[in-house]
């Protein structure tokens, strides 16, 4: 997971984004492996694969980071904490994959609410990613002078569940 983060900053910092990430690779900046560290300890991490070769990361929580400026939903809910994918695959749906498992998970535990947060800045891209996958902008939110958003996306009961009443 480490490995993937630092090759998204490099890659992000190749296309001229500084911003999102900063410079540092997530593995040198202060507490970067001490939180990928709680993330596979404390949290629910998926790791994408293709023939064996860890292509993406995704994490799930109960909730936003509390270091984070964003408020509880207020409901259950799962959280993405994190989503990344190896820029070498990129364009291949693992982004897309992941959040369809996290989607399955949310239902699954019969949650209705996931929600995710993401930078806001480079002219939305990474917002509009995410509409396309099916949530939709809610919150925008500061940290310091990064720009995020938050998103949500309503999750229905698990397959072969019904509530209507007979």
């Amino acid at each position: 997971m480490l490995d993937m983060l630092d090759a998204a900053v490099v890659w992000m910092n190749g296309r001229g984004n500084t911003e999102q990430w900063g410079t540092t690779p997530y593995s040198r900046t202060s507490g970067g492996a001490e939180r990928v560290h709680r993330y596979m300890t404390e949290c629910a991490p998926y790791i994408a694969e293709s023939d064996g070769t860890p292509v993406g990361a995704m994490v799930l929580d109960s909730g936003p980071s509390p270091q984070m400026p964003i408020e509880p939903a207020g409901e259950p809910e799962r959280y993405v904490r994190l989503l990344v994918s190896d820029r070498r695959y990129a364009g291949r749906g693992v982004g897309a994959a992941l959040l369809a498992h996290a989607a399955e998970e949310t239902r699954r535990a019969g949650v209705e609410l996931l929600r995710v947060d993401c930078w806001a800045g480079g002219g939305g891209e990474l917002v509009a990613f995410y509409e396309r996958q099916g949530f939709t902008p809610t919150d925008p939110f500061l940290s310091g002078t990064w720009p995020g958003q938050v998103l949500a996306r309503r999750i229905g009961p698990p397959h072969g569940r019904s509530d209507q009443v007979r």
